[in-house]
């Protein structure tokens, strides 16, 4: 029988997702702008194995997740993630800049991020018993009764 992961390892994939993202999404600057791209639209520039090449790295992402045991839908959404990065990548002229825009690999993140939140949200405790409201009202009960007893 296969053992899931802890919630400390589910943790630490997940950082190490979110490191693996912005290295190959976003972790070179384009001067005078505010965006951003990385390694993988820089490798995309190559010529059919750039493509490739980012489509294995994007497959990291979806092992990780199924190390973690997401769900099928989480894993078919990360799948059409990575195929519209790969099928817009191979575009002549605007694939490059297609591969910089799209992200997968943060999208993809972002998705295991939100189910693994799902998974480890804490539930707040259940709200303690209203023990005083509880026994004001049995007072204010008593002091009725007792009101009513000596009236009539």
């Amino acid at each position: 029988m296969k053992q899931q992961p802890s919630e400390a390892q589910k943790r630490a994939t997940l950082l190490r997702l979110e490191k693996f993202s912005r290295f190959t999404d976003s972790s070179i600057g384009i001067p005078f702008t505010r965006f951003k791209i990385g390694a993988e639209a820089i490798i995309g520039l190559l010529p059919g194995v750039g493509d490739m090449a980012g489509l294995v790295l994007s497959a990291y992402v979806l092992v990780e997740a199924q190390r973690v045991g997401v769900s099928r839908a989480v894993k078919l959404r990360m799948l059409r993630n990575m195929g519209i990065d790969f099928l817009g990548g191979l575009l002549p002229v605007v694939g490059d800049a297609f591969d910089a825009i799209y992200k997968a690999n943060t999208r993809n993140t972002l998705l295991l991020k939100r189910y693994l939140e799902e998974q480890l949200a804490v539930e707040p405790p259940p709200p303690p018993f209203p023990w005083k409201l509880l026994m004001g009202l049995s007072l204010l009960f008593a002091l009725i009764t007792g009101g009513l007893t000596l009236i009539l």
